[in-house]
């Protein structure tokens, strides 16, 4: 756990992913498309990668454990919650306020 959080505040934006995750790719891409420059995680490439994944579970409180999506540090949530935020027109203020957008 420590190291996920750890991770989650090397950047203002931090996704955790893995490369066979189709649902990594969309929310990675999301932010990409909004000029969001956020710190992408793969757990593939991370040789504690098992534990790694317990521990985003348990953060998320169910799996899978990616995309798993930190703002400032803190746990936003995975696609579903990311998505809700994109369409109600609340992640670019979030972002924004975490300083990864300047529009």
């Amino acid at each position: 756990m420590d190291r996920v959080m750890k991770l989650a505040s090397e950047r203002a934006v931090v996704i955790f992913t893995m490369d066979s995750c189709c649902m990594c790719h969309t929310v990675t891409r999301l932010f990409r498309d909004l000029g969001v420059n956020a710190l992408e995680h793969e757990l593939d490439n991370d040789p504690k990668c098992k534990e790694m994944e317990k521990a985003l579970v348990k953060l998320l409180g169910r799996g899978p454990p990616v995309p798993a999506v930190f703002i400032s540090g803190k746990l936003v949530g995975g696609t579903n919650k990311i998505m809700s935020l994109h369409l109600s027109g609340e992640l670019v203020p979030m972002v924004r306020h975490a300083g990864a957008l300047w529009l």
